[in-house]
């Protein structure tokens, strides 16, 4: 993997330097710290990080990256009181865009509502800075197409907030892998997702917070006057800037799913929704359940009422495979192990929940709720990444956003 120059971080440029120092025989001009060991951390191994959105789940996302004890030495929100002031020798920021050229910084966690996501994701990514990010990626598809793009460009390394994946059987993965499971007919995935309802009486206005800085919190999202349930936990319920708990819990249930079928590289080619419509254009609405097909007949069904791993089960046919099939899969290679994060950074490789495998299970998303907006069953080009043959519902595809930000 190449690298542009002017994106090498402090500690890449650690990790090379003490390494040929030492292979050229020159270790006693380097401090023992600089080159680890015993009781000693080298700086390339201390991971230096900005966390941008501080809220409760800014801070459970710095723990969930499991890089030990990253140093933060930045933290961003656009609501002051979320910075704090406390001396801790944090630089604060209220636009993400001013930490971008900190070039002691290695790493982002961003915990952003999901339609500020993408931007800061591929500032990140010009700026060379690995990136940890909350679920869901993104707000509309087009989005995950342009941060995974942004992310290979660039050669960093890219992870979602969730692991699921990491929990799957791999040798179920290795099955669905191999391609000798080539029907899956009938075989049927359900899933729980919990369901919370947007607000349809906003309508009174509310003074901004004078700590808040709202044109920023809204920032390519579309103008709408200001009311607290907008912004902070309770924004993931309008459409403007998340997409409900199908959106926010769903990411857990279609992460570990689509690595369980080996589908991280394509999507379903149907999707059709059973709930009530129209939904409100601007909260989001109740919903029953939604039914997505893949080109080889596998079924996942996402619906409300229950949610959880338990939950979570193949329904109808099981997939199998015949004895002869049984043992060229055993002659078979194992697939790759997935990457945690920190190793991830360590080797420069891409974690399991990198960005292509993150895009393409979110769209799973967005595509069931597209479904339910427009209220019928839309045909999907896992390829041309597009809905076929429904120009309202492909507006949902990629949705323009409030000047001047642009994707």
């Amino acid at each position: 993997m190449t690298h542009n120059r002017n994106n090498i971080t402090r500690r890449r440029f650690l990790t090379t330097s003490a390494g040929a120092i030492a292979a050229a025989g020159s270790v006693s001009i380097v401090p023992r710290h600089v080159l680890g060991g015993s009781g000693n951390q080298p700086p390339s191994e201390t991971v230096t990080g900005a966390l941008i959105g501080n809220g409760n789940r800014g801070k459970g996302s710095w723990k969930a990256m499991g890089l030990g004890q990253p140093r933060q030495l930045a933290v961003c929100d656009v609501d002051k009181k979320r910075i704090g002031g406390e001396p801790d020798n944090k630089t604060r920021f209220t636009d993400y865009r001013r930490l971008m050229d900190r070039k002691d910084i290695d790493m982002v966690c961003i915990a952003t509502p999901p339609h500020w996501h993408s931007l800061i994701c591929i500032a990140a990514a010009k700026a060379g800075k690995d990136i940890f990010c909350e679920k869901p990626m993104t707000k509309f598809i087009a989005e995950g197409r342009a941060i995974s793009d942004a992310v290979k460009k660039h050669g960093v390394v890219f992870q979602i907030g969730t692991f699921g994946r990491f929990k799957v059987s791999p040798e179920t993965h290795k099955m669905h892998a191999s391609g000798l499971v080539k029907d899956l007919s009938g075989v049927v995935h359900r899933a729980g997702v919990p369901m919370r309802l947007g607000r349809t009486d906003l309508e009174e206005v509310t003074p901004v917070p004078s700590e808040l800085d709202y044109d920023l919190w809204l920032g390519p999202a579309p103008y709408k006057p200001y009311h607290p349930h907008r912004v902070h936990y309770s924004n993931r319920f309008y459409w403007d800037y998340e997409g409900g708990d199908l959106a926010n819990f769903g990411a857990h249930r279609v992460d570990p799913f689509q690595y369980q079928y080996a589908k991280d590289d394509t999507g379903p080619v149907e999707i059709e929704p059973y709930g009530p419509w129209p939904q409100h254009p601007d909260a989001v609405g109740s919903w029953g359940w939604v039914e997505l097909k893949y080109a080889d007949g596998l079924g996942l069904v996402l619906e409300t009422g229950k949610w959880g791993e338990k939950y979570d089960r193949e329904a109808g046919k099981k997939p199998s495979l015949s004895d002869e099939d049984e043992q060229k899969l055993k002659a078979m290679p194992d697939p790759p192990k997935l990457v945690t994060f920190a190793e991830a950074i360590r080797n420069r490789q891409q974690p399991g929940g990198n960005a292509e495998a993150s895009h393409r299970a979110t769209t799973l998303l967005h595509l069931a709720n597209i479904a339910l907006r427009v209220g019928r069953k839309i045909r999907w080009d896992p390829v041309k990444e597009q809905i076929v043959g429904d120009e309202e519902a492909n507006r949902f595809v990629n949705i323009p956003m409030r000047a001047p930000w642009r994707l």
